[in-house]
């Protein structure tokens, strides 16, 4: 009898569920009601009756689940409607984005596009290509990434490691003050030290000092973190053994958390790469290939998609390479970005047996 009673108990307990379609189902019935009401009221926004459905979706969630499991677990379908909302509003201009590069900057993307440079076409003739813009964008992402990832990652070490005081605090206070400068400052900086106090002219160089001080925060911020998530432990450990706190750090403490400081490098590349404003200011551009970063104007792959779009002149031609080259800028971040998470999944500890 007991074994009976314990075994209805649960049942009793249960109460009504919706069944698991039930979003999918509600949120077809917001769609076609927020397309009803756009088409009756003569609405020619997406982005009205996208709102207006939305707002029917989580109004309709709760609504429903109140009146068949109760306000406690519609309050709990209700957040999790406002995020799948929130997660919609958030990629719907990102795939937009996409696919607007993407349609267009088919057009002329080829291997002749990506071969050649813009020589002696003029930007409102067809035919030319982004390959200066491409070598002068590997050229000066390659040298700030060679200045400023050993000085990131040295400073973390010193403030994690060493840091104790005033320069401690003083070195925190103005890597958390270089994080939110703009990119134009960074370039009038150099363009005002560089340019016109040594007189050394327009470079490469000086667009990837630039790109350096914007770099250098990201680097040091991101391998302070991962340096932090090292345990305390295994310094002890090596250090027990007589181990000097060098040999200790490059040792343990760097192999240990070589996937994160990786990651967040890749990541700085790959916030640099877009960079115009100090692009503008300080490389100055050309039309023709220039490998020397030293001596005079260079191209690179922001600085080509501003001036195709601002010197079209109406030209379809230019307009079609300034999104060609959008779509190729687009596609190197993202190969940097992945080639970061595989760095990090291939670099994480292992936590199975």
């Amino acid at each position: 009898m007991s074994q009976t009673v314990n075994d209805r108990r649960p049942s009793s307990l249960q109460g009504a569920t919706l069944p698991k379609w039930s979003p999918y189902a509600i949120a077809g019935g917001s769609i076609a009601l927020g397309l009803g009401i756009s088409a009756a009221a003569g609405l020619d926004s997406k982005i009205q009756w996208g709102l207006m459905a939305a707002v029917f979706f989580v109004a309709a969630s709760y609504g429903i689940a109140a009146k068949v499991e109760g306000r406690r677990q519609a309050k709990d379908r209700v957040a999790t409607s406002l995020v799948w909302v929130a997660f919609l509003l958030a990629v719907i201009p990102l795939v937009s984005l996409i696919w607007e590069t993407v349609e267009r900057g088919v057009k002329v993307l080829d291997v002749y596009f990506l071969t050649h440079s813009m020589g002696l076409v003029t930007d409102t003739e067809p035919g030319g290509g982004i390959y200066h813009a491409i070598l002068g964008t590997l050229e000066q992402v390659g040298i700030a990434t060679v200045i400023s990832v050993p000085i990131g990652i040295l400073t973390a070490i010193y403030l994690v490691e060493y840091g104790r005081g005033r320069l401690a605090q003083a070195v925190t206070f103005f890597v958390d003050v270089m994080t939110g400068i703009p990119s134009i400052v960074a370039g009038l900086f150099i363009l005002s030290f560089w340019i016109i106090i040594l007189d050394m002219g327009y470079s490469g160089f000086a667009g990837a000092m630039a790109l350096t001080i914007l770099m250098l925060p990201v680097i040091v911020r991101s391998t302070e973190e991962m340096l932090k998530l090292v345990p305390n432990e295994l310094r002890e450990a090596s250090l027990a053994l007589g181990v000097p706190k060098w040999r200790t750090i490059m040792k343990v403490v760097l192999p240990t958390s070589v996937g994160g400081i990786t990651t967040g490098v890749m990541l700085a590349v790959a916030r640099i790469t877009g960079e115009t404003a100090p692009v503008l200011l300080l490389v100055w551009g050309s039309t023709f290939i220039n490998t020397d970063p030293f001596d005079g104007p260079q191209a690179s792959l922001p600085m080509y998609i501003y001036q195709q779009y601002a010197n079209s002149g109406g030209s379809g031609a230019a307009y079609d390479r300034a999104w060609a080259a959008a779509l190729t800028l687009i596609a190197f971040v993202m190969i940097l970005n992945l080639a970061a998470r595989g760095i990090a999944r291939w670099k994480a500890p292992k936590t199975g047996r």
